[in-house]
């Protein structure tokens, strides 16, 4: 039996979190839901968490400061950034540090955008399967 992924959404915006957390949830995923980038740091799930969908602007650290962070620690978790506030210096430096997807709200959170991103974040650690 196979294990659900785990995705971790962290956006201090609680109908955002929310809305995310329903989505994840209605395509088979496990979602788990955080306001602070602290508070995902805190918890046990970092090292469960298969992809994060996190914002880029929030009070505390911001989601390019936890990105870093978790890169330091050693931690590989694909990464789905959005916001509110596009910004193309943002939105380089999220990609060059390995995002899977820069995505902008909420309109870019509708459709199969952010379901495609979600697939390529969970792909992106399998590496090539054994020919048997």
């Amino acid at each position: 039996m196979t294990e659900t992924p785990l995705i971790s959404i962290v956006d201090d915006d609680d109908w955002i979190r929310g809305a995310l957390e329903a989505l994840v949830r209605s395509i088979g995923l496990a979602a788990h839901t955080f306001a602070s980038a602290e508070s995902f740091l805190r918890s046990s799930l970092v090292s469960e968490t298969r992809c994060l969908i996190l914002d880029v602007q929030m009070p505390g650290m911001t989601g390019l400061e936890l990105q870093d962070h978790l890169a330091h620690l050693g931690f590989e978790i694909p990464i789905i950034f959005i916001t509110a506030y596009p910004d193309e210096t943002v939105k380089a430096r999220a990609l060059n540090g390995g995002a899977i997807c820069f995505l902008h709200k909420p309109v870019e959170l509708q459709g199969r955008r952010l379901v495609d991103c979600l697939h390529a974040a969970l792909d992106r650690g399998k590496g090539p399967s054994p020919v048997t």
